[in-house]
């Protein structure tokens, strides 16, 4: 057992039909190894990777100053229960506190364990005026478990698991008229992906989290920004929320927040915090020192590297390359959404068969909601790297041909 020999990817792929629960669809590849935006097979085939770690790994695999504060910590301390205090915690959130809108944080391990929090945090804070509902948007996405898969307002997620959990109200993303209809007196709290992700890259139009803020404020509810995604630098601010000019009362961030080590955390206004006394809510390994310094150092990498400042100029690029395409294939792209390194590509077909043909060719990407490429590559990723998998991306996207439809 102390040995472990290193299995080809057949074997590796076996081994899970036999042992592992098929909830997810996996590519034929197992990964070994990975650095910056490149990762290798099991058979050392390297990869370009413009989705590094479903959008968990934003400064690359393996980041330096990450895996030193993460080694560092493990000789000294691997786990606490939050029934004592440590350092590296209370660092980790008047770092993110500082950075953000002055909140307190709450840590948990992922996006839809912070989501569930700030749930819980919205409906508590309303329980004594009557308040339960929230209102979510259409294409939205807030995670799996029963109260965030109930916030998340895309019908195929709950098929075969309901009833969902009630109180919720789904309004069209980016409708402020649906929004002043749906907010009242009996709304707790309105829970919104400021850009969102999963639904495909949608970034609000002008005005519109202005018009929610307002909204809120009159009516007594909570804006609940979900940064799961777009948080920690991506979109070229801190959070995505700081391109509106509004802030939120609650914020959850995950993914990126500690560059793949599991690690979510939900900020709350201070007066908002308050009303979570002990015994409400926890989690036994959330903020644990492992997470928090993997944490503290992504903060440290990004600013020391400048990667605010870098993804403005991914941004560019990668929208200079895809209207590029779009000129040259019109049929194929309906659209483009830039916002730092998230990356949507709207296209006129299913992208299935495009992500299919990069892995053949060594790249790595994805697809949402069935006909839209996203791309989250990493902050730091380098100019070789960008030429080299948008070369591919080129060749595939130029020479794909779409099925014809059926008469």
């Amino acid at each position: 057992m102390s040995q472990v020999a290193l299995l080809s990817s057949a074997e590796i792929i076996d081994q899970f039909d036999r042992y592992v629960i098929s909830n997810y669809r996996r590519y034929p590849v197992c990964l070994v190894r990975g650095e910056g935006s490149l990762v290798w097979d099991a058979e050392g085939r390297r990869y370009v990777d413009f989705f590094p770690g479903w959008g968990c790994n934003l400064i690359g695999h393996c980041p330096p100053l990450v895996v030193e504060a993460v080694a560092e910590q493990v000789k000294t301390l691997i786990h606490v229960p939050n029934t004592w205090y440590m350092e590296a915690q209370g660092r980790f959130a008047e770092a993110l506190s500082e950075r953000s809108f002055g909140g307190k944080a709450f840590f948990c391990n992922s996006g839809a364990e912070a989501n569930e929090a700030a749930i819980k945090l919205a409906r508590a804070y309303g329980y004594p005026e009557g308040r339960t509902k929230i209102v979510t948007m259409h294409h939205g996405f807030h995670g799996r478990t029963y109260g965030a898969l109930s916030a998340t307002a895309q019908p195929k997620y709950h098929v075969g698991f309901e009833p969902m959990v009630p109180g919720f109200e789904y309004i069209p993303f980016g409708d402020l008229e649906a929004a002043s209809s749906a907010i009242d007196l009996t709304t707790a709290g309105v829970l919104i992906e400021p850009i969102q992700g999963e639904g495909g890259i949608n970034i609000p139009p002008d005005g519109y989290l202005e018009g929610l803020r307002k909204l809120c404020d009159e009516s007594g509810a909570l804006l609940m920004f979900d940064e799961v995604q777009c948080g920690m630098g991506r979109t070229g601010k801190w959070f995505a929320y700081q391109h509106f000019g509004v802030e939120p009362d609650i914020m959850t961030v995950a993914k990126a927040l500690a560059s793949g080590v599991a690690a979510g955390v939900m900020m709350a206004r201070s007066d908002v915090a308050e009303i979570l006394k002990p015994g409400m809510h926890a989690s036994t390994y959330g903020g644990n020192p492992i997470a928090c310094r993997a944490g503290l150092a992504t903060i440290e990498t990004i600013e020391n590297d400048g990667l605010l400042e870098q993804a403005k100029v991914l941004e560019e690029k990668f929208h200079e390359f895809f209207t590029g395409i779009r000129d040259q294939r019109p049929d194929l792209i309906q659209g483009i959404r830039v916002r730092g390194v998230m990356v949507g590509v709207d296209l006129a077909c299913d992208a299935s068969p495009i992500v299919a043909e990069c892995m053949k060719q060594k790249l790595l990407i994805n697809a949402t909601q069935g006909h839209i490429i996203r791309l989250l590559p990493a902050l730091n990723l380098s100019d070789e790297l960008f030429e080299e998998g948008c070369s591919i991306l080129k060749s595939v996207l130029l020479n794909h041909v779409m099925d014809r439809p059926q008469s």
